[in-house]
């Protein structure tokens, strides 16, 4: 509950200078809008990758980009976390009895991120419209699940990150390696990479668990059970456990910058 208070202050907060909150609404629709023409001109020209088609390929861009977008819009606060320690104010929130994660997820909201949000949407709504799978209630359902479970990896990593900020005080960037290059690397079918790529970021990092490989029970590719491959997205629930079991840890052994 705490936290829906904490997004409906920021939200009101953020739409009093209205004409900056809908233009940078608006120029984070168009950010990532050069990275999908970049997708579209490649299919354009070379027709198909690894034997995917070009909506097949959207379809995996439309579901890591939602996610990511979730994750930045209603988890930005671990990502900015460093700021709270390095200026003394993640004492203050110490002496309060609610969750310490939770305070630091509301304690900043990227609601203009929603430009992203949409533009993905809509070429997950393209992508799905176009291509020729028999859609069920499985199916549906698994999608859902691939965005949910993408926003906890990501969130798992700016938890990480965010961690890290009890030893180091500031953030360390590379953190962006796993979440930007993680984003980049997921957005495409991960069978197109190296062997050693796919092994790292299914059983380490499990972008795979959300994009790949439910995407071959959706497009009806499986080989093996179908019931496996549609529940591999909680394999972001399961990331997101020992991440938060970390931050306890990072907290217990916290000590005041004094500052």
């Amino acid at each position: 509950m705490i936290y829906f208070r904490y997004m409906s202050l920021h939200f009101r907060s953020q739409l009093q200078y209205r004409a900056s909150f809908w233009l940078l609404t608006l120029g984070q629709f168009f950010i990532p809008f050069s990275v999908f023409a970049g997708l579209y001109l490649m299919f354009e020209r070379f027709g198909q990758l690894q034997g995917w088609s070009f909506f097949e390929a959207a379809l995996c861009f439309a579901v890591i980009h939602l996610a990511f977008s979730l994750s930045e819009c209603f988890a930005r606060g671990f990502d900015s976390f460093s700021s709270l320690v390095g200026g003394g104010e993640f004492d203050r929130l110490l002496v309060r009895p609610r969750s310490t994660a939770v305070q630091v997820l509301g304690s900043r909201f990227e609601f203009n991120r929603i430009g992203r949000l949409v533009q993905s949407a809509i070429v997950l709504v393209w992508a799905v419209s176009s291509l020729p799978v028999a859609w069920t209630a499985a199916k549906a359902f698994t999608l859902v699940l691939m965005i949910v479970g993408g926003t906890l990896i990501f969130t798992g990593i700016y938890m990480l990150a965010a961690t890290l900020c009890f030893w180091t005080i500031q953030g360390l960037e590379v953190a962006n390696i796993f979440t930007d290059g993680g984003r980049e690397m997921a957005q495409y079918p991960l069978n197109i990479y190296q062997k050693w790529v796919t092994v790292f970021f299914t059983f380490i990092i499990p972008f795979g668990c959300v994009s790949y490989l439910p995407l071959l029970f959706i497009l009806d590719r499986v080989q093996g059970p179908p019931l496996l491959y549609m529940l591999m997205p909680l394999g972001g629930a399961v990331f997101v456990l020992p991440c938060l079991l970390v931050w306890l840890v990072g907290v217990r052994y916290y000590r005041s910058t004094g500052s």
